[in-house]
């Protein structure tokens, strides 16, 4: 590894956590001085300490909205894929899906989702369903703008060799579109658990957003601001794990890093 790699690693590292320390500092003593009162923003002290008095209970709700997350993030994958399939293959169904899609994004969530409370009460359906909805346009996007990316030059070698439609999509587009399939897939990851929480916000029985609607009834906002910790934190940790998928699944990126 050379030195400039090494220099620009640890700056990578050390400038974001020195900003996010500065942040707490200038948080903490704002608190302290009396500049900021109390029931209007809670301490980074407070927060830490609601967090760790509430740690069993917070855990056992980060559980429901893991569980949400992750299975509406892998339906949402998996239509969007099937969704990308159909419009790179049938310029009709791209014509025809397009507009509806980007239509669908501009639909508030959080306008969506008392009404699938409605449709199909308190239990995980709504929740899986708003997710699901939330997480399906990325990946359908990224994954129709990677197909169409390919050098017509290499289909057109392809067909020359009498490649068939699966061998051009398996050899020229998938790799094509990979890079910018997980770019969607981290946006996505981000959305899932947004989405569980403002599904559980509206209706639930337990989850992170049940938390903090019954917290926030109580006027407890240092356990509000633990909660929104706890959130990122799971986001931030969707998003490592989706680094990691491709950093197994691309082994050419890990060959351009290493010559960096």
């Amino acid at each position: 590894m050379s030195q400039s790699r090494q220099t620009r690693d640890a700056r990578t590292v050390l400038v974001p956590a020195l900003t996010i320390a500065g942040l707490l500092v200038v948080w903490q003593l704002a608190c302290s001085l009396g500049l900021v009162p109390a029931f209007l923003l809670p301490s980074p002290a407070a927060v830490v300490s609601a967090l760790a008095k509430d740690a069993l209970l917070i855990a056992q709700h980060s559980a429901t909205t893991l569980v949400e997350a992750a299975l509406g993030l892998a339906i949402g994958v998996a239509t969007g894929f099937v969704f990308a399939l159909l419009m790179d293959r049938f310029e009709v169904v791209y014509l025809a899906l397009e507009p509806l899609m980007t239509i669908s994004q501009t639909i508030p969530t959080i306008a969506i989702a008392p009404l699938l409370v409605l449709w199909f009460g308190y239990g995980l359906a709504p929740k899986v369903i708003l997710i699901v909805l939330t997480t399906f346009f990325p990946v359908t996007v990224s994954l129709v703008s990677g197909f169409r990316s390919v050098d017509p030059d290499v289909l057109d070698l392809l067909r020359t060799m009498r490649a068939s439609r699966w061998q051009v999509f398996w050899y020229a587009k998938l790799p094509a579109a990979a890079d910018q399939f997980f770019s969607g897939l981290k946006i996505s990851a981000t959305y899932a658990i947004v989405g569980a929480v403002i599904a559980e916000w509206l209706g639930g029985f337990s989850g992170l957003g049940v938390y903090m609607t019954r917290v926030r009834k109580s006027f407890s906002y240092d356990r509000m601001f633990a909660s929104i910790i706890v959130i990122s934190a799971l986001s931030l940790g969707l998003m490592r794990l989706v680094d990691l998928l491709e950093y197994v699944a691309l082994p050419w990126k890990r060959a351009e890093r290493k010559k960096q």
